[in-house]
């Protein structure tokens, strides 16, 4: 509590007057008790400011004579121009936003001797209790204030340029009047070219992805005199709170940075090839929407002939197996204007991090290179051979399928007999023991589109490297089974050893396994003798009865050729 000293004047400070028996100190001049100062004055209040404010005026014993709330509606006005009277343009004078004071004005700066009509008396002292809700002044332009900016800043925002942002919008005092995050849902615009209120035209420019910035303006760059008629009051400073989430222009192509090309690269794609490659996919901001990793298989598609988002037909022409590179898309060339409708919104630039495992073109054919051939090369192999090699099998990125040195032996097929794929059926031919390659074979000519399931995904290339070991060179191609010598003229005879004109399975059977065992003749190496010998004596039985007679029997050179004849 002040105590009161008779004859003295508290002038243009800030006091409580304490009640005495000596009768009220006339004002000379306005008394200011600040009510509520706020934390922050960023802004105080100038001569030639407009200001907005609400304010309830009141006598000194309390009876009200006016007040803006009653009005619904601030009053506005500059100070410092005569619009006011003379106690309140002082009283304004060097408020902040927020502030809250209650203001006491002597009659003489106030409605003097002469009142205002019947509301307020001669002679009368106002209160008024006043609380500031805006300010600005006619020089005023867009204020920035930029309080995030991200370490990496390819590129800002130009007139033209097509944006997608978040904000939060309040009225100078901090009042909220609108939010894009309440929505769930960016504002997407045009920037530069009258699309905003001009004070968000200018404000958003020169901004990079993922920067976050204060964006004020005056109500002549807002919405002016009248506001929006429901939200914002005329008049009104406007305050937006903006993060950059996307950017691009109706002109942009798509970009490719951050390549890491293999130091060997022999081929590179083209429209037309079949691309196996893993991706994460996010929005400009870093947002992920997908990735192939977390399906844990690669995105397979032919490219040039679109199939895929046209941005990603483009930006996987010219890679390399294992290249890895970043592909920038924008709307246009990705999903426009409407998405997907749930990870990715309309008018989203798309960012890719792609990795190009293998690719293959469906008239390829298997790729060979001899690694090691030696000096004495006299036989080679062909169809029919008994072939017995190692392999080391991998994919086109090195992930290794399988080996034959994990089993501690070749594997071993007959050339052209189908047992292996055809690729390897290629690679196997003409070659000389001890010889090796190396094999690329397209999936067309390995395990197609199906793969094999936990060892090959379909549509892989495939790698082998291939060492010949050994070889049995083959019979002529439609016999499973020559003589060495000439062929006995008494055949059917040696065949029926109990002499009664008929040959049974196991007289054949023994008779033909025992010509082997002489080296009187040869089965084709790498079957089964006896499934051979089996159908060799299905081919002489002719009624099917189980028995060869005389009449039955012949020879391969006496009829039509067929694989298992004599």
């Amino acid at each position: 509590m002040i105590k009161c000293a008779q004859g003295v004047l508290y002038l243009s400070v800030l006091v409580t007057f304490a009640a005495c028996n000596a009768p009220p100190v006339p004002l000379d001049d306005i008394l200011i008790e600040k009510t509520f100062v706020p934390e922050q004055c960023v802004r105080a209040v100038k001569v030639g400011d407009f200001v907005r404010y609400h304010y309830i005026g009141t006598f000194p014993d309390g009876q009200k004579f006016d007040s803006s709330y009653d009005r619904g509606s601030t009053y506005n006005v500059f100070v410092g121009k005569k619009q006011l009277i003379e106690g309140m343009d002082k009283a304004l004078v060097g408020m902040c936003v927020n502030e809250r004071s209650l203001v006491k004005i002597p009659p003489q700066l106030a409605y003097g001797k002469q009142g205002y009509g019947n509301i307020i008396p001669p002679d009368s002292i106002l209160h008024f209790d006043v609380l500031l809700l805006d300010v600005w002044n006619p020089e005023d332009g867009v204020q920035i204030n930029t309080y995030h900016t991200p370490p990496l800043c390819s590129r800002k925002v130009e007139v033209s340029d097509y944006v997608r942002y978040h904000y939060n919008g309040t009225l100078l005092d901090g009042t909220l009047f609108d939010s894009s995050h309440t929505r769930m849902r960016t504002y997407d615009t045009y920037v530069g070219i009258g699309w905003l209120i001009a004070g968000m035209d200018q404000g958003l420019l020169g901004m990079c992805v993922g920067e976050r910035r204060i964006i004020s303006m005056p109500p002549s760059l807002g919405y002016g005199e009248n506001g929006d008629g429901s939200d914002i009051p005329g008049q009104a400073s406007l305050v937006f709170d903006v993060v950059l989430l996307d950017l691009h222009n109706p002109r942009d192509g798509i970009t490719v940075t951050n390549q890491q090309v293999p130091e060997s690269c022999t081929r590179k794609s083209v429209a037309g090839d079949f691309v196996r490659y893993h991706y994460n996919g996010s929005l400009l901001d870093g947002t992920f929407f997908d990735s192939s990793y977390s399906r844990n298989r690669t995105y397979d598609t032919y490219v040039g002939r679109g199939y895929v988002i046209t941005g990603m037909d483009e930006g996987l022409i010219g890679v390399c197996i294992g290249e890895r590179r970043t592909i920038t898309i924008p709307p246009h060339l990705g999903y426009g204007e409407e998405g997907t409708g749930t990870k990715i919104p309309g008018s989203a630039v798309l960012v890719f991090d792609v990795h190009i495992i293998d690719f293959h073109n469906p008239s390829d054919s298997t790729e060979i290179t001899v690694t090691y051939k030696p000096e004495e090369c006299d036989k080679q192999s062909k169809k029919g051979d008994f072939v017995k090699y190692h392999y080391n099998a991998s994919l086109m990125d090195g992930t290794s399928i399988d080996s034959t040195h994990n089993y501690g032996k070749t594997y071993n097929i007959v050339l052209g007999a189908n047992q292996v794929v055809p690729g390897m059926e290629d690679g196997l031919k003409d070659m000389c023991v001890g010889e090796r390659r190396h094999l690329v074979v397209p999936p067309h000519l390995g395990y197609g589109e199906r793969g094999v399931t936990g060892e090959v995904p379909g549509s892989a290339v495939l790698v082998f490297d291939i060492e010949l070991v050994d070889m049995e060179e083959g019979l002529p191609e439609g016999y499973m089974f020559i003589w060495n010598d000439e062929v006995s003229p008494d055949l059917f005879s040696e065949m029926d050893k109990n002499g009664d004109k008929e040959v049974e399975p196991s007289e054949f059977t023994d008779y033909i396994m025992r010509q082997v065992t002489e080296g009187k003749g040869r089965l084709a190496p790498g079957f089964d003798p006896y499934r051979i010998i089996d159908n060799m004596f299905s081919n002489q039985d002719r009624d099917g009865d189980g028995k060869i007679t005389e009449a039955e029997f012949k020879l391969k050179a006496d009829e039509a050729a067929t694989h298992d004849e004599l």
